[in-house]
């Protein structure tokens, strides 16, 4: 049989083969269009549900101005007019001030007797004992007699030091000072503290070894083979004096210097955030076509491809076997027009497929640019960076664009409100941010960086002057280093908040970690959401505009606290409809609680929900 089909083929006439060969060709193309149509219609038919937002951005006539009248200082800030002394001071008036701490500041130098009277608490925010002369025996005989002392940093050596240095629980102390390249915990007294050691980025000498008698109990010590304590307390007569050798001032380590602070005292509280979100810059965009030698190599498959069927499927795996969802910033082109006309972009299927099946999964979408020239004019000094950015030719050419894109969001997601803006690159001028609140209301939230990076647009999570919503960013990417964990950390302790934001085409970029390819990035995303869940397993999922929402309630906050032998009572000014806050018992343990609910985190630390605003804690 198969030699006469063989030979009925040859007997075939050249005209019939060719006439086979059309017909196999257009079963190959009809099932290429089958194919393509079938991958159009499974864009265009994801459905989704507009999200009810769990907590919406509060109108100004909502929120409760202050109602605790002028509190009286309960902490001094003893301070010295040198480099140092004035970082720590800014460091300290910033955590003074964002924990709704009533406090005063005074430089160094000569005390009365009666100037420590009244206060709860007192940190020196000096190196230099020496500006205060015999005042230093004046603040251990208060400490001694029921006060709290915090030292920022252990002070400089000399004879005061001498002096003073059996009261802070010191043995002897060594000549030179050590160079701190990770914190370990020797009491996890702070939320994810006991999982991990935290490695310190360009470590320098900021810690003085010290012998420290029995009395003292060690909180953090340096990691490495010979440990120098970090963070000590020790019960001095019926006061408390709190040690930190640390020396770094930088931002990020608010939370350190507060978690410190807390250990003063039979209790304290303050208000926080509680709220994690996770955002997606520059998604839904344009997906590059053609290849990539990582992809390539890895997957054997176009850009477009792997993004569709590896990325965003691992993607979204990760966000739901956490819990979590995602705000995706949308840019409409990646193009240079920066003057009107701006052209349309007519390719929409895959926007409508990645942003409706990210709206699918609850997450929510914002704006992050017509393009990703970032709003700024001709005027703007890029101080060297980002070369390739174009300035806007004109303030309404900035709000064209973002009109533009207006459009284009709203026909492809009808329903959404798209409250969210982050700036590209982070970069924001004042005349784009001036724009953004008085031609699009809608835009009620400003979501950049926290930690200041050339000429970002750096923010506190606070609420500016015009009402927009700012609510910084804190790590972002997949390698993940370790001051990313440490930040992190960090800023549990401090806001109980956790902000991360990721980028489809860190994936082709050497420097965002293509080298180390999308498995190991992948792995690396999906443990730090591992060990987010781990450190504060309480935390709120939510969306960017949701956490506004939570920014909004914390900022407004005004707190009072009172403590006797068996109470906390806490008075809450501008409680709207909710707050939240960490509260920190030495020596104690919750009993009843009466205008809110307590959950334990961890010994000695916990979430309170306050349902109105008085709060009282029985201790126990």
């Amino acid at each position: 049989m198969r030699r006469r089909k063989h030979a009925t083929y040859e007997l075939m006439s050249i005209g019939d083969r060719r006439k086979l060969l059309f017909k196999r060709m257009q079963i190959v193309i009809l099932l290429f269009i089958l194919l393509t149509f079938a991958l159009f219609m499974v864009q265009r038919s994801i459905s989704y549900e507009v999200e009810t937002l769990s907590l919406d951005i509060l109108p100004p006539d909502r929120l409760k101005k202050t109602e605790i009248p002028d509190q009286k200082p309960e902490c001094l800030i003893l301070w010295s007019d040198d480099p140092q002394g004035r970082a720590a001071l800014t460091l300290m008036s910033d955590v003074m001030s964002q924990t709704k701490v009533p406090y005063e500041i005074r430089e160094a130098g000569a005390l009365e007797e009666t100037a420590l009277k009244g206060y709860k608490t007192v940190v020196l925010a000096t190196e230099q004992l020496d500006a205060l002369g015999e005042s230093v025996m004046e603040i251990m005989n208060w400490t001694e007699n029921g006060g709290n002392l915090m030292l920022f940093d252990l002070p400089s050596q000399s004879g005061y030091l001498d002096m003073i240095q059996s009261q802070l629980g010191i043995i002897g102390t060594g000549d030179t000072y050590s160079v701190v390249e990770g914190l370990h915990f020797c009491n996890p007294f702070m939320l994810g503290s006991g999982l991990r050691d935290y490695g310190i980025t360009d470590p320098y000498e900021s810690s003085l070894p010290v012998l420290l008698d029995e009395d003292c109990e060690v909180y953090v010590e340096s990691t490495g083979a010979d440990p120098v304590p970090i963070l000590w307390r020790k019960q001095l007569g019926k006061g408390t004096v709190v040690v930190s050798n640390l020396d770094f001032t930088d931002k990020i380590y608010r939370g350190f210097y507060l978690s410190a602070y807390s250990l003063l005292g039979d209790a304290f509280a303050w208000p926080v955030i509680n709220g994690s979100t996770f955002y997606i810059d520059d998604f839904p965009a344009p997906v590059p076509q053609g290849d990539d030698r990582h992809v390539t190599a890895d997957y054997g498959m176009s850009v477009r491809d792997f993004m569709s069927q590896i990325w965003w499927t691992d993607v979204q795996e990760m966000a739901k076997s956490h819990g979590y969802r995602y705000t995706g910033l949308v840019i409409e082109q990646y193009s240079d027009e920066v003057s009107e006309p701006l052209p349309v972009n007519n390719d929409l299927n895959r926007y409508r497929y990645y942003g409706r099946s990210l709206l699918q999964m609850g997450g929510e979408i914002g704006f992050h640019g017509y393009n990703h020239m970032p709003l700024v004019l001709q005027n703007f000094d890029y101080r060297g960076e980002y070369d390739e950015y174009t300035p806007w030719v004109s303030t309404h050419a900035m709000f064209a664009s973002l009109q533009e894109l207006n459009r284009f969001c709203t026909s492809l997601y009808p329903g959404e409100e798209f409250q969210v803006y982050v700036p590209p690159s982070n970069i924001l001028s004042p005349e784009g941010r001036r724009m953004l609140h008085e031609q699009f209301p809608q835009i009620k939230v400003v979501a950049s960086t926290y930690l200041a990076d050339g000429v970002c647009y750096d923010q506190e999570f606070e609420v500016a002057e015009d009402g927009v919503v700012e609510t910084p960013r804190i790590i972002s990417g997949y390698i993940l280093p370790e001051f990313a964990y440490l930040s992190a950390l960090l800023e549990l302790n401090y806001r109980f908040v956790n902000t991360h934001f990721q980028h489809p085409d860190d994936v082709l970029d050497e420097d965002r970690g293509a080298d180390l390819g999308w498995a190991e990035m992948s792995r690396r995303l999906n443990s730090y959401m591992d060990w987010l869940k781990q450190a504060a397993p309480d935390i709120r999922d939510l969306t960017g505009t949701e956490l506004a929402g939570a920014t909004q309630r914390y900022f407004n906050l005004q707190v009072e606290q009172t403590v006797s032998e068996d109470t906390l009572t806490i008075a809450l000014g501008g409680f709207a409809d909710e707050a939240w806050l960490l509260v920190r018992l030495n020596g104690h343990s919750a009993g009843q609680v009466r205008g809110g609910q307590l959950t334990e985190l961890q010994e000695g630390l916990y979430l309170l929900k306050a349902e109105s605003g008085e709060i009282v804690v029985e201790l126990k």
